[in-house]
C-alpha cells in the first residue's frame, strides 16, 4: 500500500502539457543541444582572434562575408544532423563503412591533426587572456585542463550538455559589448549587405584573413562532432525537424556573435585613429587597448570571453576526436558510460587535453601566429571533409529516398565546395608565389 501511495503522489506532480505550443516548445527543448553547441563552440579562441583581427584591420568591411557564410553553415550542419539521425552512427564510422579503410584513415588523420592543433590554440588563448589578468599560465592552463577533464567524466551526456549550454549563453556578452562600442547601425547594415574591398585592394594579408574566417566559421571537426553528438543523444526521425531548428538557431547565433566580435575589433581601430594608431597583435592586447578608453569592464570582459570561448571549443573539439577514433576502433564511446566502461574513449580525450596544455606552456611560443595559422589550415582541409559528407547524403542505399539530398541541396553544396576549393588554391598559390598578391 505504501508503494502505491508513493507512486500516486509522484504521478500527481506530473504536469501534462495540453497546448500545441507548449508541446512544441517542450520537444524543442528536449532535442536542443547538438546544433546550438556545435555552432557556438565554433566561435572558439581561433574565431575570436580571426574576427577581432578582421575588425581591427578592415573595420566593418568584412561583415558581408559573414552573411554569406550563414546559409553555408546551416546547410552543411543540417546534412550532418540528418545523417546522424538516419544512421545512428558517427561521421568517422560512416566514412569507413561506405568508402573503405584507405579513405577512412585519410579522413581520420586529417581530423586528428587539425583538431589537435586547434586544441593547442584554445590553450594558447587561455594563456594569453589569463596572463593579461595577472594569473600565471603555469597555474591557469593546468587548472583549465583539469576542469575540462572533470566536465566529461561524469558519465552523463545531459550533465555535460547543460554545462556546455551555459557556456554558450555567456557568449551573449559579445552582443552587449558590440552595442556599447560599435559604430552606427546604418554603417553595420550597409557593410553587411553591400560587399566591399579594402582601400588598398586585395592583398595577401586580406586573402589570408578571409580564408581564416571561412576556416573558423565552417570547421571540419563540426561535421564529426554534431553527428556523434546526435547519435550519443539518441535522436530519432521524429526529432529531425527540431534538430534542424536547433541547428538553424545555432547558425544565426554564431554569425551574430562573429559580427559582434568584428565590431569590437573595429572599435579598437576607430579609437586608435585619434590616439596614435592601433596595431593588432592578439585579442588580449586589444582588450588592454580598449580598457584604457572604456574601463576595466570592457578589458576584463573580453579577456573572460576569450577564456569562455576557449573552454567551450576545447571540450567540443576534444570530444569530436575521441568520438571519431573510438567509433573507428569499435570502442564503447559515449558520455553516458563511466570511465571503466569506455576507457579508450575517455583516455584519448584526457591525453589530447593534457598534451595540448603542455605544449602551450613552452616558453616564447608564437601563440597568435599558431592561432591564425590553424584556422587557415582548417579552411584548406575543409573541402575534402565536405565532399565525404556530400557523397554520403546522396547514398540512397544508406538513407533511402526520404533523407537523401534533394537536387537543390546538391546545387548549394557543390557551390560551397567549389568556393572552398578556390580559396584553398588561392592560398596555395600565395605560398608558392609570395608576390602573387601585394602585401599591405
Amino acid at each position: 500500500m505504501t508503494f502505491v501511495t508513493t507512486d500516486m503522489a509522484a504521478a500527481s506532480k506530473v504536469r501534462v502539457v495540453r497546448s500545441n505550443w507548449g508541446r512544441r516548445l517542450l520537444s524543442l527543448l528536449m532535442v536542443m543541444g547538438p546544433g546550438l553547441i556545435v555552432m557556438v563552440a565554433d566561435n572558439d579562441a581561433g574565431a575570436v582572434s580571426s574576427y577581432t583581427q578582421a575588425g581591427a584591420i578592415y573595420g566593418t568591411r568584412l561583415l558581408w562575408l559573414l552573411l554569406i557564410l550563414l546559409p553555408c553553415t546551416y546547410f552543411v550542419q543540417e546534412m550532418v544532423a540528418r545523417l546522424g539521425i538516419a544512421t545512428g552512427q558517427g561521421h568517422a564510422a560512416m566514412i569507413y563503412k561506405r568508402f573503405g579503410k584507405w579513405w577512412g584513415v585519410f579522413s581520420l588523420v586529417d581530423l586528428q591533426v587539425v583538431n589537435f592543433l586547434t586544441l593547442v590554440t584554445e590553450f594558447a588563448a587561455i594563456n594569453l587572456a589569463m596572463s593579461k589578468m595577472g594569473i600565471s599560465p603555469y597555474l591557469s592552463v593546468p587548472l583549465v585542463a583539469v576542469g575540462l577533464i572533470l566536465m566529461v567524466i561524469t558519465a552523463s551526456y545531459r550533465r555535460w550538455e547543460r554545462v556546455a549550454l551555459l557556456l554558450c549563453a555567456l557568449d551573449v556578452a559579445w552582443l552587449a559589448f558590440s552595442l556599447w562600442l560599435g559604430p552606427a547601425f546604418g554603417i553595420v547594415a550597409h557593410d553587411s549587405l553591400v560587399p566591399s574591398l579594402p582601400a588598398n585592394g586585395i592583398t595577401a594579408d586580406y586573402l589570408f584573413l578571409v580564408i581564416a574566417i571561412v576556416g573558423t566559421t565552417i570547421a571540419p571537426w563540426q561535421l564529426f562532432f554534431q553527428q556523434s553528438c546526435v547519435a550519443d543523444k539518441r535522436l530519432r526521425f521524429a526529432d529531425l525537424k527540431w534538430e534542424r531548428l536547433d541547428t538553424f538557431i545555432g547558425a544565426i547565433v554564431v554569425i551574430m556573435m562573429a559580427a559582434c566580435m568584428m565590431l569590437v575589433g573595429d572599435a579598437a581601430r576607430r579609437y586608435g585613429i585619434g590616439h596614435g594608431g592601433f596595431r593588432y597583435a592578439d585579442p588580449a592586447q586589444m582588450a588592454d587597448f580598449l580598457g584604457m578608453a572604456f574601463g576595466p569592464i570592457i578589458r576584463n570582459g573580453i579577456l573572460l570571453l576569450m577564456v569562455n570561448a576557449a573552454v567551450l571549443g576545447a571540450t567540443t573539439i576534444s570530444l569530436s576526436s575521441a568520438w571519431a577514433y573510438g567509433e573507428v576502433k569499435g570502442w564503447p564511446s559515449s558520455l553516458e558510460l563511466s570511465f571503466g566502461e569506455a576507457p579508450g574513449f575517455y583516455s584519448l580525450y584526457i591525453v589530447a587535453v593534457t598534451l595540448a596544455a603542455a605544449i602551450v606552456l613552452i616558453p616564447r611560443a608564437p601563440l597568435q601566429l599558431i592561432i591564425i595559422g590553424v584556422q587557415v589550415l582548417a579552411g584548406i582541409m575543409l573541402p575534402s571533409a565536405i565532399i565525404f559528407l556530400q557523397l554520403l547524403l546522396n547514398d540512397r542505399e544508406l538513407l533511402g529516398e526520404k533523407f537523401t539530398n534533394k537536387p537543390w541541396n546538391n546545387v548549394v553544396n557543390w557551390t560551397i565546395i567549389t568556393v572552398l576549393f578556390a580559396l584553398s588554391l588561392i592560398l596555395a598559390a600565395q605560398v608558392v608565389a609570395p608576390n602573387l598578391f601585394p602585401h599591405a
